[in-house]
């Protein structure tokens, strides 16, 4: 099949004048390159596409593809990723993972959680605060995690997100929303241990491929899976795969919630246990990364044994049978 590859490259933005953290969302030459060659490697005809700007102006001048495998963040907005899902509908180009309607819900994390907590699934309490007014108003028990409402890759989080007084929580938002421009989303913090789900598949074909625990060991930030400490997680952080009796429990709410939100194809849902050890829902991600190495995907997949291009091989595989049933 020919099948083209969307994204948002690092370098591009950057070479036009982004900050490092504007762009912390955006896929590296290393994460396109290992896309292309494993479609190639799969099989098919890989075509590199990029930003949606030149997707836009591929499809008008008539070009079209079997398949585009979608990655692509988007630039502003809460609806930024779905836009290149939205395009290529528009066009009846069929396409990798969740649907516009998804991606956007998802991306902000106030709407997701009043979506998963309206259903039953266990999730932290929380409130967005839209300003600084907002705070005075908060009546959630300390401490409490703030983090910027529509934000991925741990934009925004950092040793400042863990607060434990009023005093730290205006401080906070304030930096906030003054730095990324949107709400902010507070919720109580969950002390016990961190998961995230890597899911596969769609609605009640959705499969968890393995659950993995997050353990945090730098001194700094032992709270928050930051940016940094995702950025050097092989000093700061340790992955192993949960098969205790929590594994069930984390399966059970992560694909409640990925069934429930709409999400396609692959993903991850992140979890956290609270005081008393029962799993909470804290957030899903329907884009999740790829990177060959350093995504939290890739590295659940590596603990059990699951090559990339496996992996790659799945997604397309569930990609084609949704799609394969749509037309049924």
């Amino acid at each position: 099949m020919r099948i083209g590859l969307t994204y948002d490259l690092k370098d591009v933005y950057l070479a036009r004048g982004f900050k490092e953290d504007d762009v912390a969302e955006f896929e590296s030459a290393e994460t396109v390159e290992a896309l292309l060659r494993t479609f190639a490697a799969l099989g098919h005809d890989p075509v590199d596409i990029g930003h949606l700007q030149n997707l836009t102006e591929r499809v008008v001048r008539g070009e079209r593809w079997d398949l585009i495998f979608n990655i692509a963040e988007g630039v502003r907005g809460v609806g930024r990723e779905a836009q290149v899902p939205a395009l290529l509908e528009a066009y009846d180009i069929p396409y990798t993972f969740s649907d516009p309607l998804t991606l956007a819900v998802c991306l902000h994390k106030g709407v997701t959680k009043h979506l998963v907590r309206g259903a039953g699934i266990p999730t932290p309490d929380f409130l967005v605060v839209e300003d600084l007014a907002d705070v005075d108003r908060i009546r959630l028990a300390f401490p409490l995690f703030v983090k910027p409402v529509a934000e991925g890759s741990s934009k925004g989080v950092s040793n400042r997100s863990l607060v434990r007084d009023s005093t730290e929580l205006s401080s906070s938002c304030r930096e906030l929303l003054e730095r990324y421009q949107q709400p902010v989303l507070v919720e109580e913090f969950l002390p016990g241990r961190e998961f995230t789900v890597g899911v596969t598949g769609t609605g009640h074909a959705a499969s968890a491929l393995g659950v993995m625990e997050i353990h945090l060991h730098h001194q700094d930030a032992t709270t928050a899976y930051s940016r940094d400490n995702k950025m050097f997680y092989e000093d700061r952080v340790s992955y192993s795969l949960v098969d205790d009796g929590k594994r069930s429990e984390a399966i059970e709410v992560a694909l409640a919630a990925w069934r429930m939100l709409g999400c396609r194809d692959a993903g991850r849902v992140d979890l956290r246990c609270n005081g008393k050890g029962a799993v909470h829902f804290l957030e899903v991600n329907p884009l999740a990364g790829l990177h060959p190495i350093d995504s939290d995907l890739v590295i659940l997949c590596r603990l059990q044994n699951i090559p990339y291009e496996e992996l790659i091989g799945r997604i397309l595989s569930l990609t084609f049978a949704r799609l394969s049933r749509s037309l049924d």
